[in-house]
């Protein structure tokens, strides 16, 4: 099986670590004060790659809460990813200078089609592309806004122009606790021939799973955030349950 990776996600709001249902900012639960105090947990649990979003830049257009960002980064030795409001060169090269190793697209690769491919021209597999779909087209502006573009269409065209890794978030199942859209995630892996990571809806271990028996079709891991909140995902475990290839009946 190819490597599958489970991104413990970290979603600030106001400097405080939060969860929204369906990207809706008028239903957020704080779960914890310390953003940084929840990256090193995760790492300490075994995490391999931390998944940030800027809920507030998302919503600004701009990034907000970057200094925390840069606090994050520097308090854990693994790599970080970050999105959320990133539209110019300089946000980009702000965040990477702050010691995020991987930034994402998601607004931008819609709305500025110019910007996202000068930002893989420069800085390549430093580079993730959010997809954000609501039945299949995807959303904008931190999910306030949806386009009239075909999620495995813009897949394709930003594959054209260098994207390696796109993170596909199904709006409809997040922070819902129903299960990835499996079907959704494998189509847009074979439509783009990247690699793609799964975001929204895993719920328990099992989805985890089902998402890592596709690792050697490009699913290549899968952004954890409730499920890891509520206790019905334990990281370790299920870390070692994909290391041990365990697939589900």
């Amino acid at each position: 099986m190819s490597s599958f990776i489970i991104y413990p996600a970290i979603d600030i709001r106001g400097g405080r670590c939060v969860r929204l249902v369906q990207g809706d900012y008028d239903r957020e639960t704080v779960y914890n004060d310390n953003p940084v105090e929840v990256a090193r947990a995760w790492e300490a649990q075994g995490g391999k790659f931390i998944h940030v979003v800027d809920l507030d830049g998302a919503k600004a257009g701009h990034p907000v809460n970057d200094k925390l960002i840069g606090k994050i980064a520097g308090s854990v030795q693994v790599p970080v990813q970050v999105g959320g409001g990133l539209r110019t060169l300089d946000d980009v090269k702000r965040l990477l200078s702050l010691g995020v190793s991987r930034v994402i697209l998601g607004t931008a690769a819609i709305e500025d089609r110019e910007f996202t491919e000068a930002v893989l021209g420069t800085y390549g597999d430093k580079v993730a592309i959010g997809i954000d779909a609501r039945n299949g087209f995807v959303a904008t502006r931190g999910w306030l806004e949806t386009s009239e573009v075909q999620a495995e269409e813009l897949a394709k065209q930003l594959a054209a122009k260098g994207a390696e890794t796109f993170i596909f978030t199904d709006i409809s199942r997040d922070g819902m606790m129903q299960g990835p859209n499996v079907g959704a995630i494998q189509s847009l892996a074979k439509a783009s021939g990247r690699t793609v990571i799964a975001s929204g809806g895993v719920t328990v271990q099992d989805d985890l799973l089902r998402l890592a028996a596709h690792a050697d079709e490009g699913v290549g891991g899968a952004i954890v955030g409730k499920a890891l909140y509520t206790g019905s995902i334990d990281l370790a475990q299920a870390i070692q349950a994909i290391q041990a290839n365990r697939k589900p009946n």
